[in-house]
């Protein structure tokens, strides 16, 4: 980029040429009840509709996806092969290309994959250092992931070993001395997860609802601790806050805080769903943008990030999430408004990962097609995925890891394999 305009850009923070300059334009074609009608007109746009006569996913367009996995798989090994060989994370590191192989697992029934997930999950299970605690980036993941792989291969008694470590963790979590925060990567809802995870995947006595309910409990009290703190004229009942900011997005923030707790299996009480976790989801909402989208942190008011760390595609989770539980549908109507801000500007620059990438940003769409049963919603996500299909060809930023879970390769090709099964796509280390 010439130096005018970089230094043009920087004068116009939160402008259209900033949302610009963080996505690239979306020049697909949109679908209006089975119509295509272009979504920037003068646009070059690809028509290219990925359904059958049946309003299913064209067996062409399938084959094109599994194709492309192949490829991508090959290369992610390849570029592993220089990889941090101490990063055990899901996030970025190994247990986050065990959980990759656990899903084409899942959609394929390959028992090669369940085994590469295995050969991943023993590299991960020798480097826990039992400084984090979380499922994406601490001892949890990888501890989960090789309960359910050794679950799998019936392998009970080192599945059982896993599950005893990771219920050890919990010390640090329930601690009062502790100073983790509650947030989704380092901080408590992360362990949550992990548990919840665990009985998900083999079966939903394996960690006890008494376990559960103390870090239910840690973070409701963590979030009114903080909210009695605050002298804000709008009150929210579970106030949460990471590096000393008040995070909104799923990542670090309350959405991602909120989508945990309102989880069915996390057996909340109705009353405090009512109560605490109802009018702070609300609070959350009343911050959206003009745009439909919402603020990184509670500070920060501009409308930069659509990110699922970040921004409409994290929060998207949480609405409809409360949706289920409030059947409310003033939760929907938000949803389809992060639905829209996403299609016009989620074709990231960032790269094609979860974290902050056109994959994450396209289960948004996944969600809300569970939701809704509109095909819009499955178009989109399929739109999002021939993106991920030209993959490397749009002159994105390189991530760090860039065959990692989160942040690179590993994660598109997750996405794109929950294709195969929209109706049971899931994000993830985040959905259930």
């Amino acid at each position: 980029m010439g130096e005018n305009m970089s230094k043009r850009l920087k004068l116009v923070t939160g402008s259209e040429s900033e949302m610009e300059e963080r996505s690239f334009n979306n020049r697909f074609s949109d679908w209006d009840q089975g119509v295509l009608v272009s979504s920037n007109s003068g646009a070059d746009s690809n028509s290219n509709d990925p359904f059958d006569a049946n309003g299913k996913i064209s067996d062409a367009f399938e084959k094109k996806v599994q194709n492309k996995i192949k490829d991508l798989l090959q290369q992610m090994e390849e570029g592993l092969k220089t990889a941090d060989p101490h990063d055990f994370s899901t996030y970025t590191g190994w247990t986050g290309i065990a959980l990759l192989y656990l899903q084409l697992h899942r959609v394929t029934h390959e028992a090669f994959h369940l085994q590469r997930a295995l050969d991943y999950v023993k590299r991960t299970l020798r480097n826990l250092n039992g400084r984090r605690v979380t499922f994406l980036c601490g001892d949890a993941g990888p501890l989960a992931v090789g309960a359910v792989v050794h679950h799998l291969l019936q392998n009970q008694a080192e599945s059982q070993e896993c599950i005893t470590k990771l219920l050890q963790l919990q010390r640090s979590v329930l601690s009062p001395d502790s100073d983790m925060p509650d947030e989704l990567l380092y901080g408590r809802a992360g362990y949550l997860f992990a548990l919840l995870y665990v009985n998900k995947e083999i079966g939903p006595e394996t960690v006890d609802d008494t376990t559960i309910a103390k870090v239910v409990m840690a973070i409701l009290e963590s979030g009114k601790n903080l909210s009695k703190e605050e002298k804000k004229t709008e009150r929210c009942p579970l106030l949460y806050e990471w590096h000393q900011k008040q995070y909104v997005g799923a990542a670090h923030g309350m959405a991602g805080i909120y989508y945990m707790l309102m989880q069915p299996s996390a057996k909340v009480n109705q009353d405090i769903l009512n109560e605490l976790l109802r009018p702070s989801v609300d609070y959350v909402r009343h911050k959206k943008f003009r745009s439909g989208n919402y603020p990184s942190s509670l500070s920060n008011e501009t409308d930069r990030l659509v990110h699922w760390c970040h921004g409409a595609p994290g929060v998207v989770h949480m609405l409809i999430m409360a949706h289920k539980v409030f059947k409310d549908d003033k939760y929907v109507k938000d949803a389809v408004e992060c639905g829209e801000v996403i299609w016009q500007r989620g074709l990231l620059r960032k790269g094609y990962g979860l974290c902050h990438g056109t994959a994450g940003n396209g289960y948004a769409f996944l969600s809300l097609y569970h939701l809704t049963q509109d095909k819009k919603y499955l178009y989109r996500a399929c739109k999002f995925a021939e993106w991920c299909l030209d993959y490397g060809t749009h002159g994105c930023r390189i991530p760090d890891r860039p065959y990692s879970l989160f942040e690179g390769m590993a994660g598109a090709i997750h996405y794109l394999s929950d294709l195969a099964q929209p109706d049971t796509s899931c994000f993830p280390a985040f959905q259930l």
